[in-house]
């Protein structure tokens, strides 16, 4: 017979006193460590434990006794459901304060190097509709809120389009409105999903692996160009008609996208990098701007998500560069050529490199579209093609330029780095906690001169961090 679980507690009256990782906040009781969503330093409330090991536990606020003077009254009907933007109900300042606090408890926690005064982050000017790109998925799986299901109203129609919601993977939230993009985001998703009802569309299965309607993704940029991308997984003649009625729809019915984009993906997972493909309107990309340059951007083209904030990030790594017009640049993990076309003109020679081989041709199309001819781009896994014959063939680097994915750089890259030994390497980093762990990599040889953390992404607890490090 099972031995009966114990109930976990209830704990009244805690102060939240921290914020922790992952967006969640602090609480001590005892000597139990509890995290909670949703909450701020300063509440003061009820939590019901739904998790416990041994030091720590997981909660959520049930009541509150007492708000924050830090506090700020969530702007979005979705929050608390979604799982993105936890930090709304956070003041914004204090947001940049725990960010701020997250880079140095990082380097120097997980880093353990020497740091020089840390500068203070660079703050969003804009804190909402503030993305270039959304992604939003169907389900015939419609997540339903606490209210919804507690109501007793017996829904028809479970089908959605919107969100994954974190730990139900094959559960969409119906999302209405979103804050992260400009208001065409919602236009445009909502029409779909009426369109849909109206036609019967079905939706996503991700279980069975049926459904026509799949995903849609959203681009937009500076030029005033926008992009839609519609994911569909069809399987017979009937539902690959009813697919190209709702872009001849689409097309009508919203004449400001540029490109128009559509792909069949009949995987196992939602990842369109080795799918072919088809414009069904317009051109098969958009254009960004920044400083005067042109950037092409395709469907499968990494291009920061935060445009005006990219141009602070890459102004910062450029001012860490030092150029002088004389130095050999190498752009490690390159995407489009952003970094490497921002500072080729303050550089004898840039080398970009970039494991997406479609980044890659957008990256020589933008040296071509803004007359750099001193820029060469390569495409291949890092650790693969950063090899020390690579180094004799094309030069060793004056200085480096790296923007690894959240995972780091690979010790192979890292101790190719060693080796060609530059004078100068700005680590552009999206994950203070494995850019820490690189620095300690590079620590014998490389002392950190300044570090400069820059908000990309209000509302969240990501941040990103750009450090010099000059060759002892």
């Amino acid at each position: 017979m099972a031995r009966k679980k114990k109930p976990l507690p209830l704990l009244e009256k805690i102060l939240i006193t921290d914020v922790a990782a992952e967006g969640k906040a602090l609480a001590r009781v005892d000597d139990l460590v509890v995290f909670a969503p949703y909450v701020v330093p300063g509440d003061v409330v009820d939590l019901q434990v739904r998790r416990k090991k041994h030091s720590y536990a997981e909660a959520e606020a049930v009541r509150f006794h007492e708000r924050s003077p830090l506090r700020e009254e969530p702007f979005c009907q979705h929050f608390g459901t979604c799982g993105g933007c936890k930090w709304q109900c956070l003041k914004y300042e204090e947001q940049l304060r725990y960010k701020q606090k997250q880079v140095v408890d990082a380097l120097t926690r997980i880093g353990k190097v020497e740091l020089p005064e840390v500068m203070p982050i660079l703050g969003s000017r804009h804190t909402r509709a503030y993305r270039n790109k959304l992604e939003f998925g169907f389900s015939n799986k419609k997540w339903l809120t606490l209210e919804q299901i507690s109501s007793g109203v017996v829904f028809d129609n479970m089908n959605a389009v919107g969100f994954h919601i974190p730990g139900a993977f094959d559960k969409i939230l119906d999302i209405d409105h979103c804050y992260l993009m400009d208001d065409v985001n919602n236009r445009i998703r909502n029409d779909i999903r009426q369109y849909a009802f109206d036609h019967g569309l079905s939706f996503f299965d991700l279980r069975a692996q049926q459904g026509l309607l799949r995903g849609m993704m959203l681009r937009n940029s500076a030029t005033g160009e926008l992009m839609l991308l519609m994911q569909f997984h069809w399987t017979s003649q009937h539902e690959q008609q009813e697919a190209m009625a709702l872009m001849q729809h689409l097309s009508e019915k919203f004449p400001e996208v540029t490109s128009l984009l559509y792909v069949n993906n009949l995987k196992a997972n939602d990842t369109v990098g080795d799918l072919d493909i088809q414009t069904f309107a317009g051109t098969d990309f958009i254009y960004e701007t920044m400083e005067g340059l042109r950037f092409k951007v395709g469907p499968k083209s990494f291009y920061q998500t935060n445009t005006e904030q990219a141009y602070e990030l890459y102004s910062v790594a450029r001012k860490f560069a030092a150029l002088t017009g004389s130095e050999l640049v190498y752009d490690l993990y390159t995407g489009t050529g952003t970094i490497a076309n921002f500072v080729a003109r303050q550089a004898r020679a840039v080398v970009g490199i970039e494991y997406v081989p479609e980044a890659i041709e957008d990256a020589k199309v933008n040296a071509e579209l803004n007359q750099i001819d001193n820029a060469s781009f390569f495409a291949g896994d890092m650790k693969d093609i950063l090899t020390r014959e690579f180094l004799e063939e094309h030069g060793r680097p004056d200085v480096i330029i790296t923007d690894p994915p959240r995972a780091g750089m690979h010790k192979d890259v890292v101790d190719t780095i060693l080796f060609a030994a530059p004078k100068r390497i700005v680590y552009v980093s999206c994950n203070p906690a494995t850019q820490a762990r690189d620095l300690q990599l590079l620590n014998a040889d490389y002392k950190v001169e300044a570090v400069q953390p820059v908000d990309m992404f209000p509302h969240t607890h990501h941040v990103e961090n750009v450090v010099l490090l000059i060759r002892r």
